[in-house]
Parts: structure tokens; sequence; C-alpha cells
């Protein structure tokens, strides 16, 4: 007998264990991993939900539960008037002071190469409609994108009138272009003869820096009585920069006496000369490098051309250090720019977008350089000139320096720009290579520690939408998955999922991001170390439970951290409400594809093939049930949920209305979960109570040609079998007939389970004949002879069947027929170390033979021979062959 036999091995065990629950070394090996089909209790696997890549690029996709009227646009227009060239004017450190005098003009030192001469008032009502003329001229050619013309209109061009009558025209003219003109009679000396801009790219450096050095570089005024300067942009050089006195006091000196102001005025006059010697090399370089190129952009048609000259546009502001807000010339170049956006070209506004970002601008000319890179991104096709470019670079610096809560319109739109980069596997690669997801996980820590009003906070919600869907992308890549590891990305989405709570799009791309990591194993403990995360996804599900794909994705994360974490299991447990939101769910989505079905064969669907993908609701279910089983590996959880009614009704239900053929994965998991929580025998148990009623619908899957399907009910049946009413179900449904036919089946798995049945039916000496019957010795014996090498679980459960099978044996022959030899021979080799361990294994997967060999097969193997030779009178002579 069964019980017999195990009596030597369990003596302090008060009941035996089932049949194929088997002993396991302490120590963990790497084989242990070939016990993983054999437990009695077993997790399942998963595919992840599957998440569609959207038709289009959008701030929110298409599931968006966003109405559109409280989002900001996707689409929108964008022009050179979008900027505001209010906002490009040079940063200032220094407030000037109001002139009380009129400047009294000096008079310049004698010098014939460098003479400057100030235009004069006309004299007469002629001249005075001879410059009107020329300026309208002037106006309306720089209205149309030419700010920086290099001519002067001449006299002789005065005949071509301009009707500038119009006061309207004339002063939107004048606002438009007064800075351009300042700018230039501030820094153009004119000649009376020629009117034309100095400036000669072909003259010698020397040439154009003494140049610089007289008359274009300063005036000289005289204000009070005294002599000062005046830089390139018309302030004077002693006010362009000024210490604090507090700064420059040294101990024990006052900063009245006369000493130390006459050192001040020293250190001051070399701040003023060192600005100057800057602002004159800034001069060289604007008129050599500089200005050249914005001439070509105003005249410029071809967009090839203009694309050409905005690279070198860029080289040489990063050349020249005029990147950024301290540029004088800076608004001159950035209205160039700007009415450049109007020109309908991807590639160019790529350019643009560049520069202008480098500039550093920042308010509305922000906000609109950052629709602008959003635009352009939001193209899938210009993926590769954004790749070739350094437009990523910008945008990243823009998230690390810009103020959140002054500029979360424009972040918004950058972050948007950079989720779209984010969709393309090069332009992934290099955010991550960046430091992207430590930027990002930053940007949320500062969003999640702002309390503001729910305007505000809605805003601010928009923006994490766009950083948690970048965040998914990148959490594709291992290196990223490593840093979101490291970078304590688990605790700063747990706080944006419990903040916005109400808002699905984040709390769905939060879930997204851990359903993609929890598939890893890592980060799986370490979310299973954050205690808060059971509480957040019970919330969750409590609050979406008709949002399938949220629903979804939380039963796939809760999966995989109770498929091996025993501690996991039980903290989910333990929290308040989990198993009745289990429960819950699990009648919810039953009904929903109960309705599914019906309207489906009512639609004539009968004779139809079912679709081979699950649907929403079987998705749903799959998971769900993947979690039960998992949890039922915890002895005390276990337990609790075999005597928990409603939900094995549920299970059985699901094996009730569904075949396997109609949804494989959604069957498998219904009997896997039921085969774990037959396992417990415990008080008011609800599958011992429907055993019988889940062995009809066993015998369903048993029936089907689903290979899985009947291993998985044969398990069961395995479970079940230790109670009489199964085993007189399966005698009177000649089940028994198939699961002998099964050991046929060459698989060691099905094998296994078979022999689990098999050994239970066993038990009972009334039963025992049915081996003989079909042959079941001889497949037995087979069994032994394909698999004892190589699985001594198996040759363990084969020799406990014989075992139970000849026990009131009386003679060999009679007892196992013309198979006695055979299995005298089998039983004699594979008790031979030395034959039996292929010690050509590797150390831990030889160990781990021996170990089973040693505790499982050998002492059952031992007693059965020394049963089989004490019943025949002489041994035949064989030979002995190795496996």
């Amino acid at each position: 007998m069964m019980k017999g036999m195990q009596a030597s091995k369990n003596k302090n065990t008060e009941k035996a264990e089932p049949f194929y629950r088997l002993s396991v070394p302490k120590q963990k090996t790497s084989s242990e991993i070939i016990n993983e089909a054999r437990n009695v209790l077993r997790t399942l696997r998963t595919w992840r939900p599957f998440t569609p890549t959207e038709d289009q690029r959008t701030l929110f996709g298409s599931g968006s539960s966003r109405a559109p009227q409280n989002r900001p646009p996707s689409v929108f227009s964008l022009h050179a008037s979008s900027f505001d060239l209010a906002e490009s004017r040079p940063v200032s450190g220094v407030r000037l002071s109001p002139l009380d005098h009129k400047p009294i003009l000096v008079t310049f030192a004698k010098d014939e190469d460098s003479s400057f001469s100030l235009p004069k008032p006309p004299a007469d009502a002629a001249e005075v409609r001879k410059v009107s003329s020329a300026r309208a001229r002037l106006f309306r050619r720089t209205s149309q994108g030419n700010y920086l013309s290099a001519k002067i209109v001449s006299p002789d061009q005065n005949e071509e009138k301009l009707d500038s009558e119009d006061p309207a025209m004339m002063r939107n003219l004048c606002r438009s272009n007064d800075n351009c003109l300042a700018e230039q009679r501030l820094y153009t000396p004119f000649n009376d003869e020629s009117r034309q801009l100095i400036f000669n790219e072909h003259i010698s450096r020397s040439e154009r820096e003494e140049f610089l050095k007289g008359t274009a570089g300063k005036f000289l005024f005289q204000l009070r009585g005294e002599s000062r300067s005046v830089n390139t942009d018309g302030r004077f050089a002693d006010e362009e920069q000024q210490f604090p006195c507090d700064q420059m006091k040294k101990p024990g000196t006052s900063s009245s006496g006369p000493r130390s102001a006459g050192w001040k005025r020293r250190v001051t006059d070399l701040e003023d000369e060192t600005r100057i010697n800057e602002s004159e090399e800034e001069e060289i370089f604007w008129h050599m490098k500089i200005l050249p190129v914005l001439h070509e952009l105003e005249k410029e048609d071809n967009i090839e051309n203009l694309c050409l000259a905005c690279t070198k546009l860029y080289q040489a502001l990063n050349e020249g250090n005029m990147l950024g807000k301290r540029f004088r010339r800076r608004s001159v170049l950035l209205k160039t720019l700007y009415k450049l956006v109007d020109i309908d070209s991807d590639p160019l506004c790529l350019k643009l977008a560049k520069i202008i970002l480098a500039m550093k601008v920042d308010g509305r000319n922000l906000l609109s350089v950052c629709k602008l890179a959003f635009k352009i991104c939001r193209n899938e096709k210009n993926d590769y000139i954004i790749q070739n470019d350094r437009l990523l670079d910008c945008l990243l610096e823009v998230l690390r320096t810009e103020d959140l809560q002054k500029n979360n319109e424009a972040l918004l739109y950058c972050m948007g720009a950079i989720k779209f980069m984010s969709g393309n596997a090069v332009l992934l690669n290099e955010m991550v290579n960046k430091g992207a997801v430590e930027m990002l996980l930053q940007l949320m820590k500062q969003i999640n520690n702002i309390k503001e009003n729910d305007t505000y906070l809605s805003n601010l919600g928009h923006l994490l939408v766009q950083l948690t869907a970048t965040l998914r992308n990148l959490a594709d890549l291992p290196l990223a998955r490593r840093q979101l590891i490291c970078d304590g990305a688990i605790s700063e989405l747990s706080v944006a999922l419990e903040q916005r709570m109400n808002d699905k799009d984040v709390c769905t791309y939060i879930v997204r991001i851990f359903s993609k990591l929890s598939s890893y194993n890592d980060f799986c403990a370490a979310l299973a170390d954050c205690s808060r995360c059971y509480i957040l996804f019970l919330a969750l599900l409590d609050k979406y439970q008709k949002q399938q794909d949220l629903v979804i994705r939380i039963f796939f994360i809760l999966g995989n951290l109770t498929a091996e974490n025993n501690q996991a299991r039980e903290q989910f447990f333990k929290e308040k409400g989990s198993v009745n939101t289990l429960i819950s769910l699990f009648q919810t989505y039953h009904e929903l594809d109960l309705n599914a079905q019906k309207w489906y064969h009512e639609r004539g669907g009968e004779g139809k093939n079912h679709p081979k993908h699950p649907s929403e609701a079987e998705d749903v279910l799959i998971k769900l049930i993947r979690v039960l089983a998992n949890l039922s590996i915890h002895p005390s959880v276990g337990a609790a949920l075999a005597a928990a009614h409603r939900v094995v009704e549920l299970l059985v239900a699901v094996l009730e209305y569904k075949s396997v053929d109609d949804c494989e994965e959604l069957i498998i998991n219904a009997a896997t979960t039921i085969n774990n929580l037959s396992y417990y025998k415990v008080k008011s148990s609800a599958v011992q109570d429907r055993k019988l009623h889940i062995a009809e619908m066993l015998l369903k899957l048993l029936m089907s040609n689903n290979m899985d399907g009947i291993v998985e009910a044969v398990r069961v049946f395995g479970n079940l079998s230790q109670y009489h009413e199964i085993c007189d179900f399966i005698i009177q449904k000649k089940i028994y007939k198939f699961v002998i036919a099964l050991l046929d089946a060459k698989n060691q798995d099905v094998c296994f389970s078979a022999c689990g049945v098999l050994l239970n039916l066993t038990v009972d000496k009334n039963k025992r004949a049915l081996l003989m019957e079909e042959g079941g010795i001889g497949k037995l014996v087979d069994c032994l002879r394909d698999f004892g090498p190589a699985d001594w679980q198996l040759a363990c459960l084969i020799c406990k069947t014989l075992w139970n099978y000849s026990e009131n044996i009386t003679s060999a022959a009679s007892c196992f027929g013309e198979d006695t030899d055979t299995l005298l021979v089998l039983l004699t080799a594979l008790l031979d170390e030395e034959l039996a361990l292929d010690y050509s294994l590797d150390r831990d997967l030889r160990d781990y033979h021996k170990l089973y060999w040693e505790r499982e097969f050998k002492p059952v193997a031992e007693k059965l021979l020394d049963r089989i030779q004490s019943h025949r009178s002489f041994l035949p002579a064989v030979t002995i062959t190795p496996f």
C-alpha cells in the first residue's frame, strides 16, 4: 500500500502528503527548473497585454479620457506673429539712469580715413520730402523680411516714391523697424557721397579692427565738462557694469576715503576697458561672421540654401560664444529668424527651432518655439532629419533649466516633442545616453511636490501624461530599466499615481510602465518591496472596474508580483478588501463574457470560427485567474481561497460555459487554479464540496483534442482521486482507460500525471486489476525504461504504483506477467549508481539527479526489487548495459 510505503519516510507526519508532492532539497540549484512542471501547486505565466501603436502622433491618444475642449490642441497654426519681438531684447545687467543733459558733440581726432559725419537736418521742404521717401522705402523693405539690408537707399533712387502718407501703415512699420534702424544708425558710418554701409569682407583684418576701434567703435561726448566713452550699444561704458561698493571694501578701510575712492575708480576703469575690448571683438565677429549669413537668409529663397545658411549661422554663433541671452544683437538676429517661420518647410523650421532655443528665449517666444518643435516632431517622416540634428539636446536643456510653474505650457509641448522622438528607436537610444531618464524623474519629482489649485494641477496633469508616456517607451531599453530601478522611479511613480488617481490618462501610462517593468525579476522584486503599491492597485481596481485596458494591466502586474514572491502573496492578501475586489471583478467580467458569447451565438456564430485571440473580457479573466493561482501557492492564503466558495463557483462556471477551443488559456488557467486549491484539505473546502461537479467539467476537457488541456485535467484528477467518490467516478466513466492510454504519449509530463491517477487508484485493492486489463503494467515498464534514467521522480512514481499493485503478490510471473524479466533487469540497472547516474552532466545537475535518486527512487525501487526476487525461484542470465 501507498501508506505503508510512506511510513518509514514520514514517521513524524500525521497524514500523508498528496501522491506526487515530492521533497525538495534545502539548497537551491539551477537544476530545480526541471521540477517546476511537477509541483502540485503551480504558478502561471501569461502574455503581457498588447498596446497598439497610435495611428497619429498627438498630445493625447485616441483613448484619452480628456474631452477635446479640456485639453491643449495638438494641431495649431504657427507664424512669425506668434513670436513676441519685445522679448527678444538682450539681458542687461544694469538699469540705466536717464540723461539730464543733451550731449555736446566733441570733435574727433583728425583722421581722414576714419572721418564720420552725422546726418544734418534738411534745409528746405524738398529735402525733407526726399529723406522721408528714402526712409519709407527702407521700412517697406525691412517689413518684408530684410532687416539687415547691406545698402542704404542712395539719393538717385529717391525718384521711386512710396506712398507713405497712410499714418496707420507708417506707425505699424515704424514700430516693427525702429529698433533695426536705430541699430543701423548706431553701427553704420555714413559717407555723404555714396551712403553705403561700410563693410567689405575682403578688407584686411587689421583694417577692420582699426575701423571698429575708431569711428564705429565708440563716440566721444562731453557731458558736464567730462569726456565719457559710449559703447556700440549706445550706453556709457562706465555704466555698463558697476561693482557694488560693499564688495570692493577692504577690511579696516573706509569706503569714503580718498584712497579707497581712487582705488575703486581704477578698478571701474579697468572693467570698462575690458568690456570695451569685448564689445569691439564682438563687433568684429558680428560683421565678419554673422552679418553675411543674415544677409543671405534675407535674400535667399531656396529652401536648401536657407537650411545651409542656418547651419552656418548656428556654427558661427557657437564659435563666437553668442548663443544665449547676453548677445547684444540678439533682437536683430531673432527678428530675422522669426520672419522665416512663415516659410512652410519642416527642415528649415527644424534649423530655426534649434537656433531660437539655443538663444534661450523665454515667455511667449519659448512657448512658440516649443510648439514649432512639437509640430516638426509630430510628423513621423521628419524623424530622419531630426536624428541628424541636435534638436533633442535643445529640448532636454529646456526641461532641465526652465521654470516649471512659469513655463508649464511650453514644457508641455517640449515634452510632447520628446515623446514623439521616443517613438523612434535611434532617438530613444540617444535619449538614454543623454541622461533623459534622470531628467524626467527630476521633472516628475517637481510636479509631485507642487500643491496648487485644481486648474494648475490639471495643466501639470497634461504635462505628466507626456512625461509618463515617454518613460513607458524608455522602459523598453535595458539601460533605462536599470536607471529606473536605481533612480527611485518606483517611489515617484507611486506618488504620482496616488496624487492623480482621478486622472485616468496618467494612471494608465504609469500602470503601463509598471506592466512593462514587472516582467523583469529585478524590478519586480523592487516593486514588491514597495508596500504602498498594493493599496494603490486595489484603489485603481475599485475606481476603474469597467476600464479594461487599466484593469488587465494591474492584474498582469499583480500576477508577476505573486509569481515567485511568497511575501508579496501574503501582503496582497492581507490588504483590506483584496479578495472581495478580485471576486467583484471576476463576477463583472464573467458576466461581460457571458453576454458577449450569447450575442455571438445569437448572431449565428456557432458554425463560424471563434476569434483566435481572447476577447477583452476573456483577457481580463485570464490575468485575474492567474493572480488567484499564484496566491494559492502560499499555504495560509491557499487554504483561505480553497474555502472561498464564491471563488470556486466562478472558476467552475468558467469550465462550464467555455470550451478549450473557445479560449485555451482561460480554461487551462481555471483548471490549474482548481488543482492548486484542491491540494488543501481544509474544513468547508469549496473544492471538496463540489468535487463531483468539477470532475464532470474535467471530463469534458479530458475528451478534447488539446494536449495541454488534457494534461491539466489529469493533474486535477490526480489530486481529486484521493477521494473515494472520485475514484468511483473514474471507474464508472471509464476514465482509467484513457489515463492508461496516456502512458503511450511519450511525454514525461503526461506520463507523470497519468501515473499519479493510477497510483491513487491502486490504493484500493479492488481496483488494482484494472492495470492488467488495459496492458497498464507493460506501459508502466516501458515508461520506466524510456524516462527512468533522466527522470527519477517519474521512475519513483512508477515504482510506487507497481508496489501498491503487487501488495498481495503470490508469484512474480502471475503478478507482472511477461514483463517480469524486463522489470527485474531495469530495476537492477537503475539501482547501480555508476550505470544510473550520468557523470557527464554539469555538477549542479548531477547533484540534483543524485539527490532525487537517493531520496525518492532508491528506497522504493530496492523494496520492489526485493519483493519480485523473493517471489521468483531463479533469475535469468541477463546482460546489463549502460543507459
